[in-house]
């Protein structure tokens, strides 16, 4: 017998190690790891980190063999790994209800469970008694389920369980929009049980999508029925999300150690190496000790000080845990094998030395990793006083199976037994590498001949969808349709994959379905979803972001091919010429640069080789997937309107099933027309004349309901939903109903019961002048009868008011009417499709979202991440049931997470955007530029076209100077209000068309409005009962001192408005706050104080921190008073720089602010001033002038603030005269 290599000796004394201290856990039945000898419980984490010594033994037996024996030994661990993932499958696939449940809710109700019985694999706790939730658990089971797949282990058995696997797939999917509880299953660190968004979730759930993408899960013996298929903008949006986070691990914590495991081993999520060293270096500067690091700051886990009886903790009480947090030893292996990979070998040699001196050894030569150093009890002032002293004692459980099991990985790497290649088969360790330049191909597909002829006469060439056959091209919502098949499972009642929407990396593929070949358009192409895509410029705008994003996000070999269809909504003047801004855009693309992103524009089939293909064999004929089931399913998806590419189809004898499944899908879409045309009859009165107020519309509606309404009622009973257009009003104060006009009553028909006669209301359907007055009687139908009421309209049955409201929104589309688009939009409850990524990619940015208008109870906060359904309905309900404005409210939201992506700097310093109070402002603007009435400004808001309104939006934001102009509708037109353009201004305040010298031309088309020449300060909406914010006179004109204001004049009540409004604070505001706080008893603003005592809870740089700060200067109604009281704030900051160890006692800010309006009204008194500069606002009774200085100068507001906080806190300060300068 040979003997004994060194090699060989020093993987028995391994493989030892591993049976005494990972393997004796094992169950025999079910493979599971329990935690401890007392602990029976499996969690999915620990398990999974802990057989991976076990895997990595095995490979290293394989490779080291000196002997047979070795060979077995090394078969013997392989089954023990394959054993345990089997185990937490069968755990897994007997939930699999809530896995099929958790894909629509996105519910901590409806989860996989965190652990479960070694012995049986049954559930241990209730649903509601655990953090259930952590994404990063199952996301940790997929992947290195990939990647032991991929060394060779054979784990997946049958087809059932790849089809759970890819259902666990959509279970992760979403990762980036799900708050659950996290590495640590505690959620927020008060350890309340309240889930938030976790990096670490996040960044586990992209890197097992990445890992599990096409792979086949029968390994080298499987087909294509065994491969899972990801959506490559799923993965896409978690790196987003991650991007955005880092290095802040979550809302309460600032960072977390646990953060290791996603910029290296095992993840390897990031991919910007910049990101992974500063989170790599916050971790070790805020949180690593002499034994290891904490998890995170004040994590009172088994520290001395935590009361082990209660499961949450008092917010206040997280103060005691500062410096005393426990230490764990496991983060040092996750270093270790990081410099591993990183070939560093001072970073490997520090920590196998640093770990040397923390295990523990026992009589027989076995090493245990214990779970954490503690401080002991007794030595817990000394350890407060000089942090990281006092020796520590090893606590919790011995060995600590997670750290045991990586400890034992990262010898064996350390020592040359395994190559880092050998435990990551998939190669993540890359994905820091270099990334080639992305050229995007275009193929440019005209609808029709008809549209293909008219571009031809611009000298642009193109093919039509009929012209490339045998290619097919079809509308993004096809592939959702085709991809609800995936993972279908009749045995397990699967139901496939949610009708999600399909992002732009899906549609830049080419798809072989049945062998043929499909190219499918992007979604933003399509109008059925939410009206952007009737607007061409918007589509432009879109097209441009989406070609950006392309370049930066694409990760797949060969290139992605974009198909952008050019449709005959495209057409203007009655269809003879193609839309200007879509002209300029097939031109920019052919220059071969657009947007910032290389471009190569050119035929479909000519990119059919540089393309990248997917094949998507689970919709083979020999495949169990039926596409007609059953004949009601899969056809109700929520976007069905109407149609398709008629050119695209086959001839129906050739058809096979597929055609006829998509050839269905788009016919239960087809529209068809039963609308009667609006009557152009002159004599006919109209339906309702203009001057009804919604009162009377209401009141009949009500009495049909069975609701008495009072005559003069000012407010309406919840259940009668006040949205009548003509209502609307975001500026003034809403008075609502005016009963001026009772003379003139609505022509309403009524029956023999003296009730509204629905009936004949259908007839009226026939004459009426607009399509306004058409879209009220159905909305009137829709309130009473409801949306699937059969109208019977001319005899036919079927026609419901769902179908006629259809379309009224596709003619309302044709004549771009937006505010009638937007009236509708609510009707149909249509929501952004994308509406949940929008918002979980503000919060990720670490914005809160408010809707609703101000004050809180009917002001919706959201913190965390909600389904889209749940979304809606808040929105809905925030909004007061005003339909309008919650259509409004979704795509503000749309806008502004369209810019957190592309500019983050506008959203610097403003934590909580909201979007009620945006809208308020964006009217204000409107009003204030048009000089006109706040009912008028609603109105022209609500009819602006999604390009201006997210135009205007930017103006706002970036708090440019802007012009408006009102443009003379055409004749025809049927929309009453005016048509309305946005500028930039230039220097000289005059917006281009001016400076161009045609104006003469244009001014008897156009009324022309000038940028700031004086500014009614009607205009702003009190938020507080109806006191308007300033008084109802203009400010002083004609007076002495208006000569030297010029075009000036209101600037800066205006930028403090604006900025009151969006909640701009200035740089490194909160930290300063937190520094204050330290020194007096607390801080109050306007009667609401904000205490000393949430330093305790909060650290300085933390979310929430800031939440808790803002939401007291939340409570100031004035958006331009809040804003001095942030100025005043600030200047008290300078304060705690100064050595003052305590200022006692609680500031009043408001004092302060009024100090300084008296310092400054006494120095224009002394000027001489009189009359209208003196005057004072009504409600908080600083001068108007005050509001409009300048914040910096020798009479600007901080040099009175100054001031008039020397004088408040004059017997704190240090005697010396330095402080008065």
């Amino acid at each position: 017998m040979r003997s004994r290599s060194n090699s060989g000796v020093r993987l028995d004394g391994y493989a030892r190690l591993v049976q005494r201290t990972i393997l004796r856990h094992q169950n025999p039945v079910t493979g599971l790891l329990s935690a401890s000898k007392d602990h029976k419980d499996a969690w999915v984490r620990d398990n999974i980190y802990s057989i991976l010594a076990v895997w990595g033994l095995g490979m290293a037996y394989r490779k080291n063999a000196d002997r047979d024996e070795d060979k077995a030994k090394a078969y013997e661990l392989e089954q023990n790994v394959v054993k345990l993932m089997r185990g937490l499958l069968q755990c897994m696939m007997r939930q699999v209800d809530k896995v099929e449940k958790f894909k629509r809710t996105q519910s901590t109700k409806d989860c996989l469970h965190a652990k479960y019985n070694s012995a049986t694999c049954a559930t241990v706790v209730g649903d509601d008694q655990w953090g259930h939730l952590q994404v990063d658990a199952t996301s940790l089971y997929l992947l290195f389920l990939a990647q032991m797949t991929a060394s060779g282990l054979r784990i997946i058995f049958t087809l059932d369980e790849v089809t759970f696997v890819q259902n666990l797939v959509f279970y992760i999917e979403a990762a980036y929009k799900v708050a659950d509880y996290g590495i640590w299953e505690r959620g927020d660190k008060t350890n309340q049980g309240i889930p938030e968004l976790n990096a670490s979730s996040v960044g586990m759930a992209k890197a097992a999508l990445e890992a599990i993408d096409e792979l086949d899960l029968f390994g080298a013996h499987g087909g294509h029925k065994s491969v899972i298929h990801v959506l490559p903008d799923e993965v896409e949006h978690c790196q987003s999300i991650l991007y955005s986070m880092l290095p802040r691990a979550s809302t309460s914590k600032e960072i977390d150690a646990g953060l290791l495991s996603i910029i290296s081993y095992p993840a390897f999520a990031v991919e910007d190496l910049n990101l992974v060293n500063v989170t790599k270096s916050e971790i070790i500067s805020k949180l690593q000790g002499r034994y290891g690091c904490c998890r995170f700051l004040r994590d009172g886990y088994k520290t001395p000080r935590e009361d082990p009886s209660r499961l949450h903790y008092d917010p206040a009480e997280l103060k005691l845990f500062e410096n005393i947090e426990c230490e764990w030893p496991v983060f040092w292996t996750y270093l270790l094998i990081d410099g591993v990979f990183n070939e560093d070998k001072i970073q490997v040699q520090e920590y196998r030395e640093a770990l040397e001196g923390i295990l523990i050894r026992e009589k027989n030569g076995i090493v245990l990793m214990p779970e954490l150093y503690a401080v002991p009890p007794e030595k817990v002032d000394e350890e407060y006083e000089n942090p990281h002293s006092v020796d520590r004692v090893p606590v919790g459980k011995l060995p600590h199976l997670w750290g045991q099991s990586l400890y034992v990985l990262s010898c064996l790497l350390a020592e040359g037994f395994l190559a880092a290649g050998e435990i990551d088969p998939l190669n993540r360790r890359f994905s820091t590498g270099f990334k080639p330049d992305v050229v995007v191909q275009v193929t440019v597909l005209a609808e029709s001949n008809q549209v293909k002829n008219l571009l031809q006469e611009h000298g642009i060439n193109v093919q039509s969808i009929a012209d490339i056959h045998p290619l097919r091209v079809q509308p993004a919502r096809i592939l959702s349709n085709l991809y609800t098949m995936l993972g279908r499972n009749k045995n397990m009642k699967l139901s496939g994959r949610p009708h999600r929407h399909i992002g732009v990396l899906g549609t830049s593929k080419l798809y072989v379905i049945r062998n043929q070949i499909f190219a499918f358009t992007p979604q933003f192409t399509d109008q059925h979803h939410f009206y952007l895509a009737l607007d061409n410029q918007m589509i432009v705008e879109m097209l441009k972001t989406e070609l950006a994003y392309l370049t930066s996000c694409w990760r797949m070999t060969g290139r992605p091919t974009l198909t952008f269809p050019i449709t005959h909504t495209m057409l203007v003047d009655d269809g003879t010429d193609i839309h200007p801004a879509v002209l300029a855009t097939i031109r920019k693309l052919e220059d071969g640069y657009f947007g910032g992103a290389r471009v190569k524009i050119g035929k479909l089939s000519e990119f059919l080789t540089t393309s990248f293909h997917t094949y998507l064999s689970f919709l083979d004929p020999d495949c169990d997937v039926k596409l007609f089931d059953d004949p009601n399913e899969g056809r109700n998806s929520p976007d069905s309107e109407y149609g398709g590419y008629p050119a695209d189809f086959c001839e129906s004898e050739s058809q096979d099933e597929l055609d006829q499944y998509i050839n269905d899908v788009l016919q239960s879409t087809a529209l068809k027309s039963y609308l009667p045309p609006t009557s152009k009859t002159v004599n006919q009165p109209p339906v309702f004349s203009a001057n009804h107020s919604t009162k009377e519309i209401l009141s009949i509606m009500a009495k049909t309901k069975g609701l008495e309404v009072p005559a003069v009622s000012m407010s309406l009973p919840t259940k009668v939903l006040n949205t009548h257009r003509k209502s609307l009003n975001l500026v003034d104060n809403p008075h609502f109903f005016e009963t001026k006009d009772r003379e003139n009553v609505l022509h309403l028909p009524k029956d023999a019961h003296g009730d509204l006669d629905c009936r004949k209301l259908v007839e009226q359907l026939k004459e009426c002048p607009t399509l306004h007055d058409q879209a009220d009687i159905l909305y009137i139908l829709h309130i009473l009868k409801g949306a699937d009421w059969d109208t019977e309209l001319d005899g036919q049955y079927g026609v419901t008011v769902h179908c006629l409201l259809n379309e009224l929104y596709r003619k309302a589309g044709l004549n771009q009417e937006w505010g009638l688009i937007r009236y509708i939009s609510g009707m149909l409850k249509k929501r952004v499709e994308v509406l949940a990524e929008a918002c979980t990619d503000l919060l990720s940015h670490h914005k809160q979202l408010t809707v609703g208008l101000p004050p809180e109870p009917r002001e919706k906060i959201i913190t965390t991440p909600l389904p889209p359904e749940e979304l809606t309905d808040l929105i809905y309900e925030a909004s007061g049931q005003d339909i309008s404005i919650a259509v409004l409210t979704q795509e503000i939201i749309m806008y502004l997470a369209m810019y957190v992506r592309s500019q983050p700097s506008l959203f610097v310093e403003m934590l909580r955007l909201r979007i009620g109070l945006i809208i308020q402002v964006m009217a204000t603007e409107l009003a204030r530029s048009l000089k006109c009435s706040g009912e008028e400004a609603s109105e022209s808001l609500m009819n602006l076209s999604p390009f201006d309104m997210k135009n205007l939006l930017h103006h706002i934001l970036s708090g440019k100077e802007f012009g408006v102009e009102r443009s003379l509708r055409p004749v025809d037109s049927s929309s009453s209000s005016p048509a309305i353009s946005i500028h930039e201004m230039g220097h000289s305040g005059a917006t281009k068309t001016e400076r161009s010298g045609i104006t003469k031309l244009k001014s008897e088309m156009k009324q022309f409005f000038h940028e700031g020449h004086s500014m009614s300060s009607s205009m702003f909406t009190s938020m507080k009962g109806s006191t308007p914010s300033s008084p109802t006179s203009t400010s002083p004109t004609g007076s002495s001192g208006d000569t030297s204001w010029g075009d000036r004049k209101g600037q800066w009540l205006r930028r403090r408005r604006l900025d009151g409004a969006i909640n701009r604070v200035p740089v490194g505001f909160y930290e300063k706050v937190w520094k204050i706080l330290q020194k007096c008893h607390g801080l109050s603003i306007d009667g609401y104080v904000l205490p000393s005592s949430t330093t305790r809870e909060m650290t300085p740089c933390e979310i929430k921190f800031a939440v808790h700060v803002e939401s007291v200067l939340n409570h100031v109604p004035q958006p331009e008073y809040r804003q001095l009281l942030v100025e005043a704030i600030l200047v008290l900051t300078f304060l705690s720089d100064i050595e003052v160890n305590s200022i006692g006692g609680i500031i009043h800010v408001d004092r302060i602010v009024h100090m300084a309006n008296d310092l400054f009204l006494q120095e224009l008194k002394a000027f001489g001033a009189t009359g209208s500069i003196l005057e004072k606002d009504v409600a908080t009774g600083i001068c108007h002038f005050f509001y409009d200085s300048a914040p910096s100068g020798a009479y600007g507001t901080m040099t009175y603030l100054t001031k008039a906080i020397i004088i408040y806190l004059h017997d704190f300060l240090p005697s010396t005269g330095c402080a008065m300068q």
